[in-house]
C-alpha cells in the first residue's frame, strides 16, 4: 500500500530532543571560534557526519545547484573543500567563483550558513591534501572522469579496480586535476532552534575592519 506523501511529511517532526541553549551577546567577535565550538558539540552529542555541508554554485547561465561536500580544513581567513577541476562544481567554479555552505546539525537543532568568493589553492596544497587521506580517497581521484557521462557500471568497476591497484602501489601518485577551494566568507548565518520556534539567529558580515555581529527574525 502507498504512503501518502502529505500525510507523512506532517506525521514527522524535528528536533525531538533537549536542544541547548545559545546566548547571542556572548558570541565572540568573529565566527571561525563560534564555528568550531559548536562543530565539536555537534561531534560530542553524536552528530553523523557533521563535516558534511551542503555546497551551492551556479552555472554560466546562473542557475543554482547543489550537493553534499566534505570539509577538508579551515582557518581564520577560509573553509575548504576539494574536488576535481573538470566536475561539475568545479567548472561551475572557474566560471562564477562564489558560493555558499551550508551545515545541518539536527541533533542540537542547529545551523551554520556560510557565502562569499571561492579561490583554489596551489597546486602543492591540493597534492598534500589528497595523500593525507585513505587509499579509497586516492582511488577514487585516479579513477577521474568526475560528472562526466558513464557508458555502463561495469566501465566504472574496471576502472576503479585499476585506480585501486595503483594507488596501493604508488600511494604518491598525482591527480593534477583534483583541487582544493578556499571559501572565503563575506557572511556567515549561526541557527539555533528552539521547541517554541523563538529561533536565534545571528550574522557575521565581514567589514573592512572585522565583523559585524546582526541578529535577525525567525
Amino acid at each position: 500500500m502507498e504512503t501518502d506523501l502529505d500525510t507523512l511529511l506532517r506525521s514527522l517532526r524535528v528536533w525531538d530532543t533537549e536542544l541547548p541553549a545559545f546566548d547571542p551577546e556572548a558570541a565572540p567577535a568573529a565566527p571561525l571560534p563560534l564555528f568550531t565550538q559548536w562543530f565539536a558539540a555537534a561531534v560530542a552529542a553524536g552528530q553523523r557526519e557533521p563535516h558534511t555541508p551542503s555546497l551551492a554554485t551556479t552555472d554560466e547561465a546562473g542557475h543554482a545547484d547543489v550537493r553534499t561536500v566534505m570539509l577538508h580544513g579551515a582557518d581564520d581567513r577560509s573553509l575548504h573543500f576539494a574536488s576535481h577541476a573538470g566536475s561539475a562544481k568545479g567548472r561551475q567554479l572557474a566560471a562564477r567563483p562564489f558560493a555558499a555552505l551550508g551545515f545541518y546539525w539536527p541533533v542540537q537543532g542547529r545551523q551554520v550558513r556560510l557565502r562569499g568568493p571561492v579561490r583554489t589553492a596551489p597546486a602543492e596544497a591540493a597534492h598534500a591534501d589528497l595523500h593525507a587521506r585513505s587509499t579509497g580517497a586516492l582511488a577514487a581521484a585516479l579513477t577521474g572522469h568526475q560528472s562526466e557521462p558513464l557508458a555502463s557500471y561495469d566501465t566504472l568497476v574496471r576502472a576503479s579496480e585499476a585506480a585501486w591497484e595503483r594507488a596501493r602501489c604508488e600511494p604518491d601518485a598525482a591527480v593534477p586535476s583534483w583541487t582544493v577551494y578556499e571559501l572565503e566568507p563575506r557572511e556567515v548565518e549561526f541557527f539555533q532552534g528552539d521547541a517554541r520556534r523563538r529561533h536565534v539567529r545571528l550574522t557575521y558580515t565581514r567589514r573592512p575592519d572585522g565583523w559585524a555581529k546582526q541578529l535577525l527574525w525567525p
